[in-house]
């Protein structure tokens, strides 16, 4: 249980010096855009890199590997019908979709794992599924909309070229590269990468602060309510419940459940409200998401642990 009070506090406290900033107007009104296209285009690029290239592949290309891509996908999934049917935006529709089914892994989910599952190995599945595949696919949809809301016309051998665009998806290749090849830079190379990579999680989680100087609480929004409580209830519940069927089925042991169910329980990453102001598509369902979604998850996370731990 200590672990899960942890991770809370580690972001609350990082998320509550970003409102001051905000508040106080320290680092000036562009804040919020400088902080997030610095994690974009440097933290996120060089922490996939540093993470993925020491992660031994072929490890976690298991039945947990097997759950969370299954589960995630299908959370992902879920909120495109409702967001069809109502007509939302584009942007909004894959930024919502996006917060559904990616989870807060790693600034949340390794203190949750060190402490809740006793080692952080639990995570590797999920966030090597989210950095390899989740994040390349859907900044690379996001990337394509921005282009069109700024006036650009559809172009279709752009669209399908922007993953060799986007720094995540570079990134990622090149980490997952090095980690299937066995080869990784020297130190000389691998330090500034590490601590450039570890300007990533402050910086959203400081952008997220300073998000919420001056914004309406989330759900006071009514055109965006139903949308938001489709994301909280897939994210928080059907999630998962999802994983937890899943690792029935598949026969995980109990560990094995206990894990699948804890990283499906998370909240939405982040993350998802970094991408959505770097690409200006969905920022305020992104962040109403990440916010809710976070609050929501502690009782779940303490109900899933009492449950199947």
């Amino acid at each position: 249980m200590n672990g899960v009070l942890e991770g809370f506090l580690v972001i609350g406290l990082v998320v509550a010096v970003g409102y001051v900033l905000g508040r106080t107007g320290a680092l000036g009104g562009s804040a919020m855009q400088v902080l997030s296209r610095t994690a974009f285009f440097v933290g996120s690029p060089a922490l996939l890199f540093s993470t993925l290239a020491r992660t031994d592949v072929g490890a976690v290309f298991s039945t947990a590997l097997l759950v969370t891509a299954v589960t995630s996908t299908l959370a992902c999934a879920l909120y495109l019908p409702f967001g069809l049917v109502r007509r939302r935006a584009a942007g909004e529709l894959t930024v919502g979709s996006m917060a559904s089914g990616y989870v807060n892994a790693g600034n949340l989910g390794i203190p949750i794992a060190t402490y809740v599952l006793h080692g952080v190995a639990d995570v590797a599945p999920v966030l090597l599924f989210q950095l390899a595949v989740l994040t390349p696919v859907f900044t690379s949809v996001l990337d394509v909309l921005s282009e069109r809301a700024g006036g650009g016309s559809p172009n279709w051998l752009r669209a399908f070229g922007a993953p060799l665009r986007n720094p995540l998806a570079l990134a990622s290749a090149a980490g997952i590269a090095c980690s299937a090849t066995g080869f990784l830079p020297p130190e000389a190379v691998m330090d500034p990468i590490d601590l450039l990579g570890d300007l990533a999680v402050p910086a959203m989680l400081l952008a997220f602060g300073i998000s919420l100087h001056a914004s309406i609480l989330p759900g006071r929004d009514r055109d965006l309510r139903p949308s938001l409580i489709t994301v909280v209830t897939v994210k928080n519940l059907v999630h998962p419940v999802l994983a937890w069927l899943l690792a029935t089925a598949v026969g995980a042991g109990e560990h094995a459940m206990l894990a699948a169910v804890v990283c499906a329980a998370l909240p939405t990453a982040q993350n998802v409200f970094g991408y959505a102001v770097r690409f200006d598509q969905g920022v305020q369902l992104a962040r109403d998401a990440a916010l809710t979604t976070t609050i929501v998850s502690l009782p779940v996370l303490f109900g899933v642990v009492a449950l199947v731990g």
